[in-house]
């Protein structure tokens, strides 16, 4: 039997995981820096989790800041077979209030200026994104929450922003138009990242507030968010609770996706025309076809 080593990446409210056993902290240096924090390594219900804060210690990091690349190099050199990712998210739908969790599909990337891919001069890959979620651990995931009582929704388009500015409206009212789901500042480019390291990767969004198109009720503020983000949190922990508990008991075998095996004919440099140093670099995530 294959052991699943969970990565998960907690956004905020998340910034630790409670009933760790066996825990360690892992100092991790990849070719693209430091992570955003230390690994937290630890077991729950016997699974083997590494745990990550993307914003760091005391959330110091904002959205276009994190270290996206060193953060799933890190995971992937700790040696996870899986990353989940937990946000926080405002809700573009009237049916997905505040206090909803959100089992992301598909995503939609409005970043700017964020570094994309691994790969890059040099060495040169395109990896396929049409279905950017692990459709099994997305589902594990999502009946974990349903399990201990959580309202999730399965299935969204989480339209990632800049940031660190919420929405004005006129791009709320867009967003919604164009048939988006949840809006949030992080999940992106961190799916990318994590399908060219060959992870299979979901997204749980919280959702938090309502953005700011609706005419009830004021416009999103922190102070909103948070008074949210605290019960979402609690739920966000008995998930992960559950879910490990089920993990224990099924087989890890390679995605039923073909995550695993992505890079094997998405490299289209040839050998005798890749950088030496970029190669070295991109060991670390994509040794298996290098």
């Amino acid at each position: 039997m294959t052991h699943w080593t969970l990565g998960i990446i907690g956004g905020s409210g998340l910034y630790a995981l409670d009933g760790l056993t066996d825990v360690s902290e892992q100092v991790v240096d990849t070719p693209w820096g430091a992570p955003s924090a230390p690994l937290t390594r630890g077991r729950l219900n016997g699974i083997e989790l590494v745990f990550l804060p993307r914003h760091g210690s005391g959330h110091a990091i904002p959205p276009s800041d994190i270290p996206f690349r060193a953060n799933i190099a890190a995971l992937k050199m700790a040696g996870c077979t899986d990353i989940l990712s937990v946000s926080a998210c405002g809700s573009l739908r009237e049916d997905l209030p505040p206090g909803r969790f959100v089992m992301v599909d598909q995503y939609v990337d409005r970043t700017m200026g964020r570094e994309r891919s691994f790969f890059g001069t040099g060495c040169v890959a395109h990896v396929p994104l049409a279905r950017p979620v692990c459709s099994r651990l997305a589902g594990l995931v999502a009946t974990a929450g349903e399990a201990v009582g959580l309202p999730v929704t399965r299935g969204g388009t989480y339209l990632a922003m800049e940031g660190p500015q919420f929405s004005t409206r006129a791009e709320s009212e867009l967003y919604r138009q164009w048939g988006m789901d949840v809006i949030g500042m992080t999940n992106m480019p961190e799916a990318r990242l994590a399908r060219e390291a060959e992870l299979p990767y979901a997204g749980i969004a919280m959702v938090t507030d309502y953005d700011c198109w609706r005419d009830e009720g004021d416009s999103v503020d922190v102070a909103a968010v948070l008074a949210v983000m605290t019960s979402n949190t609690v739920g966000a922990r008995q998930l992960l609770d559950r879910l490990t508990t089920r993990l224990a008991g099924v087989e890890r075998t390679p995605s039923p996706d073909g995550i695993e095996t992505c890079l094997d004919k998405a490299i289209i440099t040839p050998p005798s025309a890749r950088d030496a140093d970029v190669v070295g670099r991109l060991r670390v995530i994509a040794g298996r076809v290098l």
